[in-house]
C-alpha cells in the first residue's frame, strides 16, 4: 500500500474499533451512543466528510510508532490502543467545549449548544468509560498481560497530565502574568502528554526497549508542543472556513496563548498597556479583537509563532533520526510531520 492508502487503512481499522465500543453506549441509555456518534461525526448532518470526525492524528501516531518497530503485525496490535487514545482525546473535548462555552466545533454545534451542558458532561465521561473498554481489547490482540497493565497506568496518569493542564488553561484566563515557561508546562499536559503516549505506547507494543521507546515519546512530545502552537496559530489567525470556529476565538476567549505572550514580550510600554486594558473587559467585543489583531499585526506575531512551531517538528525530527531505524520504517512518520507543519485546520 501506499503512505497515503496504509494511513487510510489504519485509520479504518481504529474507527472499527472505536464503533464497537461506543455502541455499547446504547444498551442502557441510548442517548449516550446518540450524542457521543453525533461528536464524533458519524450521525447528523454533513456526515461522511473527515472534517466532521476530526483529524484521527492521535491514533495514527501510536499505529504508526508501532509499525516502524514491529512491522505490520504490530500495527494491528495497536489498533485498540489507538482507538483508545482517540476516544479519550474527544472525551477532553467534550468537556472543553463546556468549560470554554465554545457553540461550535468541526463546523457544527457543540454536544452542549445542542443537548445542554449537563448531558454533554455525561457524554464525556461515558467516552472516557469507553477509552478504557478499547485499551483493554489489547489483550485480545495478543498483548500481553504486563504490557496491557503498562499502557494502562500510562494511560490514566496521562489523562490526569490532561485535565491538569486544562485547569491551569483555565486559570491563565484570569491572569496577564503568564510567563512563557508557564505557557509551556500548560500546554505540555493539555496537549502534548497524549501524543507522547502515543508514540512512546505505540512503540511499546511494538516490542521496542525502553530506549527506543523513549525516542518515539521524545518525537511524540515535541510533535505534541509543535501541534498545540499551531492550534494557537490558527485559533487567533485562522480562517472560520477552516477551523470550524469562530475566527480569532481565542482572543474573544481571552486565552493566554503564544501569540498573546510574543505580543506582550514584543509590544512597547503603550501598546502593552492598551493591552492589559482590553484583557481586563469582562468581555472582549469584535471591535477590540480587531483591535488586538492590529496589535499583532504590528509586531509581526504571526511569524514568530510559525518559527516556534518549524523549532518543534525540527526537534520531532531529530528525534526520529535519533532512533536509528531506517527510512522505510520512519517515513510514515516523517511525512505526517511535514504535513502537520503546515495544516490549516
Amino acid at each position: 500500500m501506499t503512505g497515503a492508502s496504509s494511513e487510510n487503512h489504519w485509520a479504518e481499522r481504529c474507527l472499527a474499533n472505536m464503533r464497537e465500543t461506543v455502541s455499547l453506549l446504547a444498551e442502557r441509555a441510548p442517548l449516550l451512543a446518540e450524542m457521543a456518534e453525533y461528536h464524533l461525526g458519524w450521525t447528523g448532518e454533513l456526515t461522511g466528510q473527515d472534517r466532521y470526525r476530526g483529524k484521527m492524528i492521535r491514533p495514527m501516531i501510536a499505529i504508526l510508532s508501532a509499525r516502524a518497530v514491529g512491522g505490520e503485525t504490530a500495527a494491528e496490535a495497536a489498533v485498540p490502543l489507538a482507538a483508545a487514545i482517540e476516544l479519550l482525546h474527544n472525551f477532553t473535548l467534550i468537556h472543553d467545549d463546556i468549560q470554554d462555552n465554545s457553540p461550535s466545533r468541526r463546523h457544527r454545534p457543540t454536544v452542549w449548544a445542542k443537548w445542554g451542558e449537563a448531558q454533554a458532561i455525561n457524554a464525556g465521561d461515558a467516552l472516557f468509560a469507553a477509552s478504557h473498554l478499547a485499551l483493554l481489547h489489547a489483550a485480545e490482540r495478543g498483548v500481553s498481560p504486563q504490557v496491557v497493565i503498562d499502557l494502562i497506568r500510562g494511560f490514566d496518569a496521562t489523562t490526569i497530565e490532561i485535565v491538569s493542564g486544562q485547569v491551569l488553561d483555565l486559570q491563565f484566563e484570569q491572569r496577564q502574568d503568564v510567563s512563557s515557561a508557564e505557557y509551556i508546562g500548560m500546554i505540555t499536559g493539555k496537549t502534548a502528554r497524549i501524543v507522547e503516549f502515543a508514540a512512546g505506547g505505540g512503540a511499546w507494543i511494538g516490542g521496542a526497549g525502553p530506549d527506543l521507546s523513549a525516542h518515539l515519546a521524545e518525537f511524540g512530545l515535541a510533535l505534541g508542543l509543535g501541534f498545540q502552537v499551531q492550534d494557537d496559530l490558527l485559533g487567533t489567525f485562522g480562517a472560520a472556513s477552516d477551523t470550524g470556529k469562530a475566527a480569532a476565538d481565542d482572543i474573544r476567549r481571552k486565552k493566554q496563548s503564544l501569540p498573546v505572550l510574543l505580543l506582550r514580550q514584543s509590544a512597547g510600554p503603550d501598546d502593552r498597556e492598551r493591552l492589559a486594558a482590553i484583557y481586563h473587559r469582562a468581555e472582549i467585543d469584535p471591535g477590540a479583537v480587531t483591535e488586538v489583531l492590529e496589535l499583532m499585526g504590528r509586531h509581526e506575531i504571526e511569524a514568530q509563532v510559525r518559527e516556534t512551531v518549524t523549532r518543534y517538528h525540527d526537534r520531532a525530527v531529530s528525534a526520529l533520526t535519533a532512533t536509528g531505524l531506517g527510512d522505510h520504517a520512519l517515513g510514515p512518520l516523517m511525512d505526517l510531520t511535514r504535513r502537520l507543519e503546515s495544516r490549516t485546520t
